[in-house]
């Protein structure tokens, strides 16, 4: 994989400045978190009550406001060379010296993972700002990704699809999904995952909750099975979500594993440049209704993923933004019967000018396992 230039830093510095402007911002505020890392290349080595705050001014160069003992750090990344630094130290007002970069009557939008004390203290020292949150504001600020992104994006889901084929072959009867979980973090690793996000294994009744963890349920003959893994693989998240039975399976689970089937298939040839989010959600829950089972689909279909595994653009009612060419985001309908089993069949696609692809292509079929 090609590694992440100071030149890309640089880029995302300007079409930031140039968002920040367009939106009628003076400019943006970014806290340590997945915005940070995008545009500066940093993440301190924990998120303290110490600020750390970048400027990326409408006008003008970004300027990075790091506590002083934390300066080396900051420096030491593939974005230093087109940010200025400002140091405080520890015993002085660290508010008073960030608001010094700041427009005194300024509107600016600062990101969502800001300390609470701190945009606090932003407001007491600079009285007549205005502070906008950045995902109400800008959410789709890094959704549209580049072709070196959706690189990374497909290279983690070709990661998460080849775990996906190694866990067919692992035993699901008679162990307990805290063991079937640690097999998908343990393949997630192998196949280049740095860091594993999440491991649902929900067996039997556990499948109906579409967040379960991984418990000491022992997996049973009969279980349908729904597998939600992913992680941080170069930088760049996977998100995939299989349902696969344990045996043969009845009528109904036959039934209801291909509502969901055809739910995401429709919702995946929705998608277009320019048809609004909201539709692609729209799409899969008629489907779904249609078939009776309306009450059972109960979250949005799909999300927004890039450097986290959740972001922008989410694909739900009323979100009414057009969908562009390059945005990644999951597809991910399910049903869910209460005490009884769940079904859910989750792609990671990215919109093109011809409509989408897949960075997720294992089979959709229903996979029996043993």
């Amino acid at each position: 994989m090609r590694p992440i230039t100071s030149d890309h830093f640089g880029e995302r510095l300007r079409r930031g400045s140039e968002s920040a402007r367009a939106a009628g911002f003076d400019g943006l505020l970014i806290a340590p978190g997945a915005d940070l890392a995008y545009f500066a290349d940093y993440l301190p080595i924990a998120t303290t009550e110490r600020i750390t705050l970048l400027l990326i001014p409408s006008e003008g160069d970004p300027t990075m406001i790091v506590p002083a003992l934390e300066h080396d750090s900051a420096v030491d990344t593939r974005a230093a060379s087109a940010i200025r630094f400002v140091d405080w130290s520890d015993g002085t007002d660290e508010y008073a010296r960030t608001a010094s970069l700041l427009h005194p009557s300024g509107r600016y939008a600062i990101s969502d993972a800001t300390w609470a004390m701190h945009l606090l203290g932003l407001q007491a020292a600079l009285p007549d700002a205005r502070f906008e949150s950045i995902s109400q504001s800008l959410p789709m600020l890094r959704a549209v990704k580049t072709d070196d992104e959706i690189d990374r994006l497909a290279a983690a889901g070709a990661a998460a699809d080849a775990t996906f084929e190694d866990i067919l072959g692992v035993r699901f009867e008679g162990r307990t999904e805290v063991e079937v979980a640690a097999d998908l973090a343990r393949l997630l690793r192998e196949h280049g995952h740095s860091q594993v996000d999440f491991t649902v294994v929900g067996s039997g009744p556990n499948g109906a909750n579409p967040h379960h963890d991984a418990g000491d349920r022992t997996i049973r003959l009969g279980d349908m099975v729904v597998l939600d893994f992913g992680g941080i693989m170069d930088g760049y998240g996977s998100d995939t979500t299989r349902t696969v039975h344990v045996g043969e399976p009845t009528d109904e689970e036959h039934e209801v594993y291909e509502v969901v089937r055809t739910a995401q298939q429709a919702a995946f040839e929705a998608v277009a440049p320019g048809v609004p989010c909201q539709e692609i959600d729209r799409v899969a829950r008629t489907v779904i209704r249609d078939a009776g089972y309306g009450d059972f689909f109960i979250h949005r279909v799909g999300h927004g993923i890039g450097m986290t595994t959740h972001e922008p653009p989410y694909m739900v009612e009323g979100e009414e933004r057009p969908i562009e060419a390059g945005m990644c985001f999951s597809i991910e309908p399910g049903i869910y019967l209460p005490g009884r089993f769940g079904v859910r069949i989750e792609d990671i696609v990215v919109a093109d000018e011809q409509g989408a692809h897949r960075l997720n292509n294992t089979g959709r079929e229903l996979h029996l396992v043993r």
